[in-house]
């Protein structure tokens, strides 16, 4: 399976339309937007941020022109991802801070990605975007993703639609319905985040494949998290995740990357995954080709 580079090379998400990053959106109503995202109160933002509320209230209804350093400022208070603190010094009519590499330009950064997901061989690992497309993989996860049939092997790979998808991984797992509503979870909780609309899009598109029955899971007495049960060729995999984004990022690819970090959750399993690997060719990332 082919897992090009393509997918970060796409012209920077303020292109598109979203009532949260509009670019001809002033920058008072964008501040706005984002407080009532984060459920916060004029008071408790301007509070956290030592600011006054009556300058918060000018700043939101255009009375008042905010600083870098105050969009800076309320920016950290609200978490606002680097690509829309972009879009809010845009509308304020300053240059934006924070630069978009392609994937394929991330140079040293790419090349640790990849030296963390083959370390990890021969257990699962794979990065992702914002909108859940597999950047790189290591050759355990390669092999995992290499029968996904033409319907949901892209590119690019994604992989909240190759694990839910009724033609992806979803007909492999032991209990399928919780698998669906907890990927689905996550990932309104990260749109909830981000407010990234190409993610919306992706999830409204899954609200609409067939749900399927939630068998319930049998959870031993001393399992501390919920293992994935994968039916395979090899045999029947029981796999937990971990996931690790990277700390005090300045660019945006950097900012929206995350890696997903499979383990084995019994010994049945960790004895299985080195077959995984077995005849995969190693030595660089997938989306190399």
């Amino acid at each position: 399976m082919s897992m090009t580079s393509e997918v970060m090379d796409r012209p920077p998400r303020c292109c598109e339309t979203d009532h949260m990053s509009t670019v001809h959106a002033p920058v008072g109503a964008l501040l706005r937007r984002w407080r009532m995202r984060r459920r916060r109160s004029q008071l408790d933002l301007a509070v956290a941020a030592d600011v006054s509320t009556r300058h918060l209230s000018y700043l939101e209804t255009g009375k008042a022109a905010p600083s870098r350093a105050m969009i800076a400022r309320l920016c950290d208070e609200l978490d606002v991802p680097l690509r829309d603190r972009n879009t809010l010094l845009l509308a304020a009519g300053l240059a934006p801070e924070h630069t978009e590499h392609p994937w394929s330009e991330l140079g040293i950064a790419r090349a640790a990605i990849q030296a963390v997901l083959d370390g990890h061989d021969p257990n699962p690992a794979v990065a992702i975007n914002a909108r859940w497309d597999v950047l790189a993989a290591n050759r355990a996860m390669s092999s995992m993703l290499s029968s996904l049939p033409t319907t949901v092997a892209g590119p690019p790979v994604n992989m909240l639609r190759a694990t839910l998808h009724p033609d992806g991984i979803l007909g492999q797992l032991d209990d399928p319905g919780h698998w669906r509503d907890n990927a689905l979870r996550r990932a309104r909780r990260q749109y909830e985040h981000t407010a990234d609309p190409g993610l919306k899009a992706l999830i409204a598109e899954i609200e609409h494949y067939p749900i399927p029955p939630a068998a319930g899971q049998n959870i031993e007495a001393d399992e501390l998290v919920v293992p994935m049960r994968l039916r395979t060729p090899l045999g029947e995999l029981s796999l937990f995740y971990a996931v690790t984004v990277f700390g005090a990022p300045r660019d945006i690819t950097m900012d929206e990357l995350a890696i997903e970090s499979f383990f084995p959750a019994d010994e049945a399993t960790r004895a299985l995954l080195p077959q995984l690997i077995a005849g995969v060719p190693g030595g660089g990332s997938p989306a190399d080709g």
